[in-house]
């Protein structure tokens, strides 16, 4: 069924470094004349490039090998033969799995004592196994809920945690919104779109911030919402919405439950961006003209999880 193995890689971050500072030795300059430890840069590369080697040699099935760096995962083409796994933290699972399709994705940490993990069961030498369930059908699978977003001009894009719509700056937004038979003209600093796996992540911020102001003006805080990685359902928040003349402030939260969709039309001239899941290099603008329908997808993403239960807790 398989023909191939793509290993998704990232760049450590001493490797972000050197590109910033365009040698190693004026990286670790900056970085201990800045006072920080240069030596867990090092500690981190090593780590990684050393899960990378045991997963390769562990993943020794005479099928072809390829490794694509995470910045090269937006315009990949992933066939239908080839199995994918990732080595990185969390993130890298996210924006990987956007473009997977509904191939199954095996989630190695590459440094267990370094990084939680939440979306990561395996260590790099659990991988072998995983694979194995994966190529004899016994693997056990989560379907995780994704967010969509579909421009008038037929643009997509896709979140596995969340979508922002809103300006590329800190300037406010403006669009008209629209849920539920609801419409109103919005100026904010956007709109958060979160899936059960986002739900804990940038959005809960939001309520954070809900239950702080709730508590400073006496009053009692709501209750966070958490929702399942599968829930079919999206939550939306606008963040800091202004409430003037030309602008209101009734629309602010809710849920889009499946089949509902939340609809916004820019009135931005120009600096509107709608990008997913924190990465605003991979964006589509938002500008006058543009409207957007978002919704939960009909694609979902498929992780892999561990025998012991470990990618289940949520």
């Amino acid at each position: 069924m398989y023909k191939k193995l793509i290993i998704v890689t990232r760049k450590t971050c001493l490797q972000g470094l050197v590109e910033r500072f365009n040698t190693r030795s004026q990286a670790k300059f900056y970085i201990e004349h800045a006072g920080g430890d240069f030596a867990d840069y090092e500690r981190e590369e090593e780590a990684y490039h050393r899960s990378l080697d045991i997963l390769r040699r562990s993943l020794d099935f005479e099928l072809p090998q390829q490794l694509v760096d995470r910045s090269l995962v937006p315009t990949f083409q992933f066939q239908k033969d080839a199995l994918v796994v990732t080595l990185g933290q969390d993130g890298l699972v996210a924006n990987t799995a956007k473009y997977v399709g509904n191939q199954p994705i095996i989630a190695v940490n590459p440094e267990p004592s370094r990084f939680d993990g939440v979306l990561l069961p395996f260590a790099p030498d659990q991988a072998r196994n995983a694979v194995v369930n994966v190529m004899e059908a016994k693997a056990k699978i989560r379907e995780i809920t994704l967010a969509e977003v579909v421009l008038n001009d037929g643009q997509r894009l896709l979140a596995f945690n969340d979508l922002f719509i809103g300006a590329s700056s800190h300037i406010s937004a403006l669009y008209r919104i629209a849920c539920n038979q609801k419409s109103e003209i919005q100026s904010s600093s956007g709109v958060l779109v979160s899936t059960g796996a986002g739900s804990t992540g940038w959005i809960s911020s939001a309520f954070n911030m809900a239950a702080g102001l709730a508590r400073f003006c006496g009053g009692t805080p709501g209750k966070t919402i958490r929702l399942p990685w599968e829930d079919r359902r999206l939550l939306y928040v606008v963040r800091e919405p202004f409430l003037s003349r030309h602008s209101q402030a009734a629309i602010v939260a809710g849920m889009l439950r499946p089949g509902e969709d939340l609809s916004l039309e820019s009135l931005m001239p120009s600096g509107g961006v709608i990008f997913s899941d924190g990465m605003e290099a991979d964006f589509l603008n938002f500008n006058s003209g543009a409207s957007a329908q978002v919704r939960a997808a009909e694609q979902r993403a498929h992780l892999v999880v561990g025998e012991s239960g470990a990618g289940e807790k949520r």
